[in-house]
């Protein structure tokens, strides 16, 4: 089998593993000192405000200043295109991201839970007793993330499992004419239906970037398959030879 055969064939499995356990949280990771605070939440004198998106007016109405440092267990991009989003005429929510601080974060069960996001909730689970009765609830949320600035809406299309970010901007209710309206969650303590923190994003930061090594590792196999493929269509043609 020539080398160029080989190297397709491995390149390709180390993708699909590497793919599959992009992401897989560190054990070993640099953690903010911030990540230890609880969410800082305020009274707000920001008046009501109305924006556009899509074409769309929307009447966002403040709560409280919130500033949020965590970290991301899950994330959902949200198209308003489709589905309850298009039906609510909703485009502004651009995210929902979950995240962890203080305990559930730098503690040892972080890796023992598996963590998703539903259309708007985040859900997590584990069989580990332990891992379960060491987690927190009132450390985690799930944040319906809007916003108008289109910079702030390409940060977060950046963002990765692991990674460590802050929020800034105001807890709020918002809706649109002929659409819902979503109100927002203003406790960490809550559970259910509307326990989701709903904020108008002022400013985005990824503070500590993941640094997965199942990450790293797919973006490598990617470069040898594509390199490895390069040179296999550039052999040039041999026509088999049969026996006669």
């Amino acid at each position: 089998m020539k080398a160029s055969n080989i190297l397709i064939a491995c390149s390709s499995l180390w993708l699909i593993v590497s793919f599959w356990n992009r992401h897989e949280i560190l054990a070993d990771i640099n953690f903010m000192p911030q990540i230890a605070a609880e969410p800082l939440q305020q009274r707000t004198k920001k008046t009501v405000f109305s924006v556009t998106w899509e074409d769309v007016e929307y009447r966002v109405e403040p709560q409280y200043e919130y500033d949020l440092y965590g970290m991301i267990v899950s994330y959902r991009h949200h198209d308003g295109n489709s589905r309850m989003h298009l039906q609510s005429n909703d485009h502004l929510n651009m995210l929902d991201v979950c995240v962890v601080w203080g305990e559930n974060a730098t503690g040892d069960h972080l890796r023992k839970l598996d963590y998703w996001n539903g259309i708007f909730t985040c859900n997590v689970k584990t069989r580990d007793n332990d891992a379960w009765a060491a987690f927190d609830m009132h450390k985690l949320s799930n944040n319906h993330l809007l916003s108008d600035d289109e910079f702030i809406r390409d940060q977060v299309m950046n963002i990765q499992i692991g990674d460590q970010i802050r929020v800034r901007g105001w807890l709020a209710s918002y809706g649109s004419e002929g659409g819902g309206k979503r109100g927002t969650s203003t406790v960490r303590t809550d559970t259910g239906n509307g326990a989701c923190e709903t904020i108008f994003v002022d400013r985005f930061e990824i503070v500590e970037a993941a640094s997965g090594g199942w990450r790293q590792s797919m973006y490598g196999s990617l470069f040898v398959l594509v390199l490895s493929s390069f040179f296999y269509f550039r052999r040039p043609f041999r026509p088999y030879a049969g026996a006669p």
